[in-house]
């Protein structure tokens, strides 16, 4: 097994798991399209996994192709990869309009240059967190508690987050 297959692998576990899909819970939401067994030999990297296939998980995830491909192809970013920054825009929706109101703007914004409307999530760059953070008169630190506390943001993204 190829260190990018394991890379891939951890990926797409970690998608997964931040949707909170165990591998039967992507069999039954699939309808059975894809079969538990499957998504966990391409997880471990026992099992290759076409372009197309991808394409297709990544679809059903609801995130873009890239967001399941390792960073760097290099063996040390997927090592120890750095926290995506991920926005549960399903979360966002149930935050006060008076609060979420900014990051609704720019989440819509980003959605809208990049043409990826599936609503339920959304990465965003270290430096989207910056500009929002001076949108909300805060620090990136300060932001990422807030977003963190709205259940908009995993915790793991305390990781990521480097204060300017």
């Amino acid at each position: 097994m190829s260190d990018y297959a394991k890379a891939l692998g951890a990926r797409l576990r970690a998608i997964r798991t931040q949707q909170g899909l165990s591998l039967h819970g992507v069999e039954e939401k699939s309808r059975g399209r894809w079969k538990a067994v499957v998504v966990g030999s391409y997880e471990r990297g026992d099992r290759a996994v076409t372009v197309q296939r991808l394409s297709e998980l990544a679809d059903f995830y609801g995130v873009p192709v890239s967001e399941l491909l390792p960073e760097g192809g290099t063996v040390a970013s997927a090592a120890e990869p750095a926290p995506r920054l991920v926005i549960d825009l399903e979360q966002l929706s149930s935050v006060p309009p008076q609060q979420s109101a900014p990051l609704a703007r720019y989440a819509a914004t980003i959605q809208s240059q990049r043409g990826d409307y599936n609503g339920r999530v959304l990465s965003i760059r270290q430096e989207d967190l910056r500009s929002l953070a001076v949108i909300y008169d805060a620090s990136p630190s300060q932001l990422t508690d807030q977003l963190i506390g709205w259940g908009v943001l995993n915790p793991e993204a305390r990781r990521a987050i480097i204060d300017a």
